[in-house]
């Protein structure tokens, strides 16, 4: 596995906005860290099972139809220049919902109607970990690292509060550039590995 292109997707698919980085970021700004952390933890649950379903439906998909790799990779790569694409567009400022409540069941249930999750699980299982990896623990532990990386992502939003979200209206068409290109760079790498 080539670990920088690998990183470098995961990271920017994690930090960018989305629902759950937008919906902690909003719930820590309204109602203070501590119950936008009790969301960041169900998140971080939530993430955690959904990826270990993309772990085993793709694990799933490569061993009773061994030539459906090269599609997921190139369904990948297409999905990371879509994001890139989406992101140079988005001009406009995040915001989040004031009126959903902070808790921990919200943020595991979020989870399995969030698209960007569900995707992200799919194209970054399929794309870097399951070409090179395929047993149960390497399984379970990427799942765990990305669950973490997710949390760690989602806390930070928290955190940030209303700082992160002037920052990110002062910079947003610099900052969006900027993981635009990253997207671009990982996408690019996965299809000449």
């Amino acid at each position: 596995m080539h670990i920088i292109p690998f990183l470098l997707y995961v990271f920017v698919a994690s930090f960018t906005p989305g629902p759950n980085n937008i919906m902690a970021m909003g719930l820590a700004h309204q109602f203070g860290f501590k119950k936008a952390f009790r969301f960041c933890i169900g998140v971080g649950i939530g993430f955690f099972v959904i990826m270990e379903l993309c772990s085993y439906f793709n694990l799933l998909l490569k061993d009773f139809i061994p030539k459906i790799e090269f599609g997921m990779t190139l369904l990948g790569t297409v999905y990371m220049l879509y994001l890139a694409f989406k992101m140079l567009k988005n001009k406009s400022k995040a915001n989040a919902d004031t009126n959903f409540k902070s808790n921990f069941l919200a943020g595991v249930l979020l989870q399995f109607i969030n698209p960007k999750a569900i995707l992200y699980g799919l194209t970054t299982i399929s794309t870097f970990i399951i070409p090179n990896y395929h047993s149960n623990v390497s399984l379970l532990i990427f799942s765990l690292l990305l669950a973490f990386i997710g949390l760690a992502a989602t806390s930070l939003w928290g955190v940030c509060g209303s700082v992160f979200q002037k920052f990110l209206t002062q910079y947003r068409s610099q900052f969006n550039i900027v993981m635009a290109l990253l997207l671009v760079y990982s996408a690019i790498s996965i299809m000449f590995e």
